[in-house]
């Protein structure tokens, strides 16, 4: 394998802490065991860029994982070693429970078949997650010919036990501190390979779907659900990654497995995992009515209740499954929790509690090129990292400069803050340290992004409390308010009902003797100079009359139109695009002159807003042929608004009823007025 910039890079920043992924991909599919466990036993013989020095512990692994880890078949042969040796090691996932009978606690090892194991109470009150699913674990098998002979005695004992991830706790510095060594890009590409994905393959939306899937690693009760086509690696990073994930499979889950055990009061998984993460979630129900309340509970407040006692668990969860149905065709039959189960699928109240819904049709399926064969972190370092950035919390680098918009609610705003905070803590696990807005930008689109998902689907279902989901933020004082939306309600026919950015506005253009009426977006941009300067190559002529004439009236009229900004300090840069088969930019003064203003004050029109007419050079608003026409186009093109003047009036009489509803007609007598209404403040 060729080293590259980025290998060579984790060699000299995390000695000891990187592995071959490749390598791990080898003994995952020889062995039966998750990939963090290869990955412990490679961290601890293969943690270096040297090839010789892998070769000498790749025979250690091997030898290791042959001798301790028991194929189908091989149980006999294994506790025969046991009786023979007095001992014997293997590596297996180990559980334990009470056994009323005998006052006395066992354990189980699945590969050996054996359920009844001594097991001292003391292992126990040190690994606890034994009596919740357990763990993987190095376990000394130690076998007592003297209990054997004994009525009813287990011969077979527990005699140590090692789990299965990192010792050290200080993990945390080390890559904090390796962080300033590596760009965002690169930061993020390395957090990918350690999670044995490619990151070369990918684009941004693929790689940014990847990195909100660790974020239920590293915030504390985060509520995330992912559903998209089969074989993306939904389950993937929850089952292989991390000791402290857990997953449950499709079929019942029980509410004393999930939470507490009324009968002995046993902690559930929320209390013993970072993350329990249920798999086909469409087949998944609980066993008792109150399941879903009892989740719902604890989703909104990481707390339950049992009896008369309030239990505190910092467990996230996380919901998988997929769809039978391409994206569009569900948002056309439903919503996108359509498959979740019945109980889950319409309960708004329950979405609310969602933090992020991840577009898992953003990632593509795993084939052999998705995998890396590249160096990454080791993953029990990684996975112990992860579980220590939970008892951090960036939400309060947000304060003071961020501010969110009028559409969030109080729990849309501690959902996206809650993943800005786990982005964030991704990209920069060192506290104090300074993050570049531009990442702390693609923090909170990618979070307005996710939540306003859930919010949309909440609308779908008709509730109107949640009608307004226009999700927005301004980034510092000066800032300019900036809308984000999901790009699957995106269409490029249609013009969607989201406010544009400042400056951009959509017009439509009557057309004329050689030219059809259409639509077009005008957008315009200003900084230091003056002037206004046309981008579109070549310019059409048509367009620029509409321009001067909106300069004109711009300069002429600033005082009514923009205050005390003097726009001819200004050099604004203007782009036409054409939506339809029109291409002059004929008549489109006003929305021109709109698009100037907006740009200069730092506003956006309304959102789903189309602007008509023209201006001539004396500030007049010349008379329109085709009004009905033009409305007609309005309602094609998904408008919410029309904003016309008001000499078409009389005209749009002619309008049928079932256009006129489709869609908020407003006039304007001049300038000064059609600015207040597409401004709308």
């Amino acid at each position: 394998m060729e080293l590259d910039l980025l290998d060579r890079q984790l060699a000299e920043h995390f000695p000891g802490y990187i592995v071959r992924k490749d390598l791990v991909r080898t003994f995952s599919r020889q062995f039966p065991v998750p990939t963090y466990v290869v990955e412990f036993l490679l961290g601890r013989y293969c943690a270096t860029t040297d090839e010789a020095e892998i070769q000498e512990g790749l025979g250690i692994v091997q030898r290791q994982l042959e001798s301790r880890t028991v194929k189908a078949g091989e149980e006999e042969l294994f506790k025969a070693r046991a009786k023979e040796q007095g001992q014997v090691k293997i590596i297996d996932i180990i559980t334990a429970r009470l056994d009323a009978k005998t006052d006395s606690y066992v354990a189980s090892l699945p590969s050996l078949r054996l359920n009844d194991v001594r097991i001292a109470p003391e292992m126990l009150k040190e690994h606890e997650r034994m009596l919740t699913g357990g763990f993987y674990a190095e376990v000394t098998l130690g076998y007592d010919s003297g209990i054997a002979q004994e009525k009813g005695g287990r011969a077979f004992g527990i005699d140590a036990l090692r789990a299965i991830q990192l010792s050290k706790r200080e993990v945390l510095d080390v890559l904090g501190d390796a962080r300033s060594h590596f760009t965002t890009e690169e930061w993020k590409n390395l957090l990918l390979r350690s999670i044995g994905i490619e990151p070369d393959g990918l684009n941004d939306r693929s790689k940014d779907a990847m990195l909100l899937r660790m974020v239920p690693f590293v915030e504390r009760n985060y509520n995330l659900v992912e559903l998209g086509p089969r074989g993306t690696g939904k389950s993937h990073l929850f089952q292989q990654i991390s000791p402290y994930a857990h997953l449950i499979s499709g079929g019942k889950a029980t509410v004393a497995r999930m939470f507490v055990n009324n009968a002995n009061g046993q902690r559930g998984l929320v209390c013993q995992y970072d993350v329990v993460c249920f798999d086909e979630v469409s087949g998944v129900s609980f066993d008792q009515k109150d399941g879903v309340n009892i989740m719902k509970g604890y989703m909104e407040s990481g707390e339950f209740s049992r009896g008369k006692e309030s239990i505190r668990a910092d467990g996230s969860i996380v919901l998988v499954g997929n769809f039978d149905v391409d994206v569009e065709h569900q948002q056309r039959i439903g919503h996108l929790f359509g498959p979740m189960p019945p109980e889950m699928r319409d309960d708004t109240a329950f979405m609310d509690r969602i933090h992020c819904f991840l577009p898992g049709w953003d990632v593509p399926k795993m084939g052999p090129t998705l995998f890396t064969s590249h160096f990454g972190l080791v993953s029990d370092f990684l996975s112990e990292c992860f579980t220590q950035l939970r008892n951090q919390s960036r939400v309060s680098m947000l304060q003071g400069k961020v501010h969110w918009g009028g559409a969030l609610s109080g729990r849309d705003i501690t959902a996206v803050q809650k993943t800005v905070s786990g982005l964030l803590k991704l990209l920069y696990p060192k506290l104090g340290v300074e993050v570049l807005e531009a990442d702390l930008e693609w923090a909170i689109r990618l979070a307005l992004e996710v939540r306003r998902r859930v919010k949309e689907q909440q609308k779908r279902i008709g509730a109107a409390e949640f009608r307004n989901t226009h999700f927005s933020y301004t980034l510092g004082e000066e800032g300019v308010e900036k809308f984000v939306t999901t790009p699957e309600l995106q269409s490029d026919n249609s013009i969607g009902n989201d406010p544009l950015e400042p400056g951009q506005v959509w017009a439509i253009g009557p057309g004329g003797q050689d030219d059809n009426p259409g639509l077009y977006r005008i957008e315009a941009t200003e900084g230091p100079g003056s002037g206004v300067k046309i981008l579109n190559n070549p310019k059409p002529a048509a367009f620029q009359e509409s321009v001067r004439f909106a300069e004109q009236n711009l300069y002429t009229r600033a005082m009514q139109l923009v205050g005390d900004r003097d726009p001819r300090s200004h050099e604004f840069s203007l782009q036409l695009r054409s939506f339809d088969a029109a291409k002059s930019g004929a008549k489109l003064g006003m929305g021109t002159l709109i698009s100037l203003c907006g740009a200069l004050l730092k506003k956006s029109v309304r959102g789903g807003l189309i602007v008509v007419g023209e201006l001539n050079l004396g500030g007049s608003i010349e008379p329109i042929h085709n009004p009905v026409t033009l409305a007609e186009i309005a309602v094609e093109k998904g408008a919410v608004a029309l904003l016309m003047p008001v000499s078409c009036r009389r005209q749009l009489y002619e309008l049928s009823d079932d256009m006129a509803t489709k869609v908020d007609i407003q006039f304007y007598q001049d300038a000064r007025d059609a600015l207040l209404k597409a401004i709308g403040d």
